[in-house]
């Protein structure tokens, strides 16, 4: 097998010009998904027969709780590419995907509060779906904690990423959780065997929000994980030649 490709891409002046192209097809394409999702499922789509308008908090609500999995697998595995081959590009993605995923797990959470004070009569419950969900949250800011307590930046990368690798059992519990405990949350309405137990009209803008969300988080992964490479790679010569306008980014 040829790992060329593999070892182009861990460079960081091949993987920041990547970066660079893909970028604005990315954010161009999460765009109408967006627009299309919000209009859908505010507008177009009908209320639900039992929870009324109530429901439509569904199109934020859904996206953001699967990136908060999907952020913290992704970050579990390029942890394990950084402890495994030291790669920088890896390091600097979980330090990237981190608070960004922080970011959507605590909107899942907020919107599953608000959600529930009309389902359940309380917005918060220790259900089981809700404290593994809480628990995540406590394993990113665990994550980011660790690399601000750490003053090598390699060194606080290898820490928060040993957390991460173990933390990961937890991404199975959230998932699963519905079914294994007792759970007032609802199961999967979309994604489950079978005939999914919603409508087109209300299933194509939550479709369409949730990969707008995955492009979205996709072009703010590729920003970020520009940034910390500049950081990291300021006094080498090709982030010199590519910046010779910023004299201030030349090394200490």
């Amino acid at each position: 097998m040829n790992w060329v490709w593999f070892h182009r891409l861990a460079s960081p002046p091949s993987f920041f010009a990547l970066a660079e192209r893909l970028s604005p097809w990315v954010l161009a394409a999460a765009i109408p998904l967006l627009l299309y999702g919000v209009v859908g499922g505010l507008w177009l789509a009908p209320a639900d027969y039992q929870q009324g308008d109530a429901f439509r908090i569904i199109y934020v609500h859904v996206p953001a709780a699967w990136l908060s999995l999907f952020g913290y697998t992704a970050m579990a595995l390029a942890a394990i590419v950084a402890v495994i081959w030291r790669m920088k590009i890896a390091e600097c993605a979980v330090v990237a995907i981190a608070p960004v995923g922080a970011s959507f797990t605590a909107l899942a959470l907020m919107t599953g509060m608000l959600w529930g004070k009309p389902m359940w009569g309380a917005y918060w419950a220790w259900d089981a779906r809700l404290t593994s969900e809480l628990v995540l949250l406590f394993l990113y800011l665990g994550v980011i904690g660790l690399q601000q307590a750490v003053a090598d930046s390699r060194a606080a990368a290898r820490a928060a990423g040993l957390l991460a690798i173990v933390g990961v059992i937890n991404v199975p519990i959230v998932h699963y959780s519905v079914e294994w405990w007792n759970s007032l949350h609802q199961g999967s309405t979309v994604s489950k065997i079978g005939k999914p137990s919603i409508s087109a009209n209300m299933a194509w803008p939550l479709l369409s929000m949730t990969l707008g969300f995955m492009l979205f988080f996709g072009w703010t992964i590729l920003r970020r994980i520009q940034a910390e490479l500049l950081w990291r790679e300021r006094g080498t010569r090709w982030v010199r030649e590519r910046f010779v306008s910023l004299p201030e980014m030349s090394g200490d």
